[in-house]
């Protein structure tokens, strides 16, 4: 029989359209109600805590309750609570912020370009990829390269760059100029016997077959994560970005860098993209650049898209594009002490230093029978659940690993399950100690998922 729903849990159910679930279900059996955090737990409303192994939705860098960015957030609300950059105003976070960005950013970048999420980041890489032909006097080159499983976002060009199917269906998705290209997972996807570098290579000689297939004249942008997030964390073979990379310098494509993600420390440098070699012309981020705490995404591009760019706007007599709420003077604020408290820390170091520890328990795991692989980099990474470690994984997609991250939850650990891949994505202020904690009910929650499994069919008994 099912637990009554507690009077918030109804009124959710009654007041909310919940992303990324099933309503019925909600209805059914409620939602989780968070109520407060500190460190790497937050605490459901009977005060239950939980350790967040995802940090919210791989936002919290800097953990629940920072007393730091809360302040931050506080002083500029009292000086400037809001204002714009439109029309030639300015104010002193959202050129502080820039300015730190550019002096961390890998690839000569030259201007950035504020926006209150990664999914508008990424409509504006587009946007930006078009406008920057048009101004070279190149309008036929507009189509955007993406990849099967990558996840760019949610608005109506940046869910169609995301290569996933539920993020397509019955949104009458992907739009028209928008190509994917194959998924970097070796497990998977791999020929027999094919190493690491083999399937690499391979991969961009497929790229440059529909960049040519295409027209080389026709495609603006490749764009990718360093780690595929949403897509299952996916971690890429040796010598991926190298190879890409030349197959876009070839044919003139711009690289855009999702580090949505992957950015401010998670990877053990300050981007995913210098962490795994990939030569951006142009980056991503959002979710750490405040820690989570205010809603801020920002585009970073490099001097040759700039200048274009701007010249271009002294051609028309204007850059029409921006957001209400882009460069938030809070939201700047914010993200600068948050820049600031990373640096102090040497956090790239520091995840440098607990990735090996991180690293261990998730190849510990990797021998259970119910895991098919381990995935890991930095502080970010992932068991894959498969029926007798086969990367062909359940014939029913998706039960077992909603089966595994309801098993954690019971035992404190909050996780996502992406189909059958259990990511951990824990605060990087997460100690070793804490570590520890994070994985010790991991072992006997994939026991009792086996078992289960098992019972109902899943996996052979």
């Amino acid at each position: 029989m099912n637990t009554p729903l507690s009077n918030s849990q109804r009124r959710a159910a009654e007041a909310l359209l919940h992303p990324y679930a099933n309503a019925a279900v909600i209805r059914e059996a409620g939602v989780q109600i968070i109520d407060r955090g500190k460190g790497i737990h937050v605490y459901d409303e009977a005060g239950r805590p939980y350790i967040e192994a995802m940090s919210g939705l791989w936002c919290a860098g800097l953990g629940f309750g920072n007393d730091e960015l809360a302040d931050a957030a506080r002083e500029q609300l009292g000086k400037l609570p809001y204002y714009h950059l439109f029309g030639g105003k300015s104010h002193e976070p959202a050129i502080a912020l820039a300015e730190k960005i550019k002096a961390l950013a890998p690839g000569n970048m030259a201007r950035v370009f504020y926006q209150s999420s990664g999914s508008e980041a990424n409509e504006t890489q587009v946007k930006l990829a078009w406008y920057y032909n048009n101004a070279l006097g190149r309008p036929d080159k507009k189509k955007i390269i993406s990849r099967a499983r990558a996840y760019h976002g949610v608005t109506i060009v940046s869910a169609s760059m995301t290569g996933l199917a539920n993020n397509h269906r019955d949104f009458d998705l992907p739009v028209d100029r928008i190509l994917h290209t194959g998924t970097p997972h070796h497990w998977k996807n791999a020929r027999d016997g094919e190493s690491e570098e083999e399937f690499s290579a391979r991969l961009a000689h497929e790229l440059e077959a529909l960049i040519l297939d295409e027209g080389p004249d026709t495609v603006a942008a490749f764009i990718a994560e360093p780690v595929m997030g949403a897509g299952g964390c996916v971690v890429p073979p040796r010598g991926y970005f190298e190879a890409i990379t030349a197959v876009c310098r070839k044919y003139d494509v711009l690289r855009i860098s999702d580090e949505v993600i992957c950015g401010f420390g998670r990877t053990g440098e300050w981007f995913g993209a210098q962490t795994l070699n990939y030569e951006p012309t142009s980056m991503s981020m959002a979710k750490q650049l405040t820690g989570g705490y205010m809603p801020l995404s920002a585009v970073a591009i490099n001097r040759e898209m700039a200048e274009a760019i701007e010249g271009n706007s002294e051609k028309i007599g204007t850059f029409g594009h921006g957001f209400t709420y882009g460069g938030h003077p809070v939201s700047c604020a914010v993200g600068v002490k948050a820049l600031e408290i990373y640096e102090r820390l040497d956090i790239t170091a520091r995840v440098k230093a607990l990735a090996p520890q991180f690293g261990a328990h998730l190849d510990r795991l990797a021998e259970h029978p119910l895991v098919g692989e381990a995935r890991h980099l930095g502080l970010v990474g992932t068991i894959e659940l498969a029926p007798e470690k086969s990367p062909a994984g359940f014939t029913q997609p998706g039960k077992v690993g909603a089966r595994m991250a309801q098993a954690l939850l019971a035992r404190g650990v909050i996780s996502r399950p992406i189909i059958d891949s259990i990511i951990f994505c824990p605060p990087m202020i997460i100690t070793a100690e804490e570590i520890d904690a994070l994985f010790a009910p991991v072992k006997s929650a994939l026991d009792e998922v086996l078992d289960w499994a098992r019972a109902e069919g899943h996996v052979p008994g």
